[in-house]
């Protein structure tokens, strides 16, 4: 998948439309997340837990295949502002 990096896994998905993953590196808010065949299922809502091994929560998109997400890798994709990327160097 192109331009796509590991979130991390799926540990619980919810009847609310929510998924929980534990992540390999904290996301942003509003990133948009991927399964492994790269379709979207959703965005990042929060981000919570531990700085080394954060948790996210997912609001999955509606038609998004939530029954086999659990146990699954998810993949993320930094959203752009402005036809920028949200993270970049600002001079002090």
């Amino acid at each position: 998948m192109t331009g796509t990096a590991l979130l991390g896994t799926v540990i619980e998905v919810g009847r609310d439309g929510m998924a929980v993953a534990v992540c390999v590196s904290a996301p942003e808010t509003g990133d948009a997340v991927f399964d492994a065949r790269g379709k979207r299922i959703g965005v990042v809502k929060r981000v919570f837990g531990p700085v080394d091994r954060p948790y996210v929560s997912v609001l999955l998109d509606r038609g998004a295949d939530a029954v086999d997400l659990a146990g699954k890798e998810v993949y993320s994709k930094r959203g752009t502002q402005n036809a920028k990327d949200k993270r970049r160097n600002r001079r002090d």
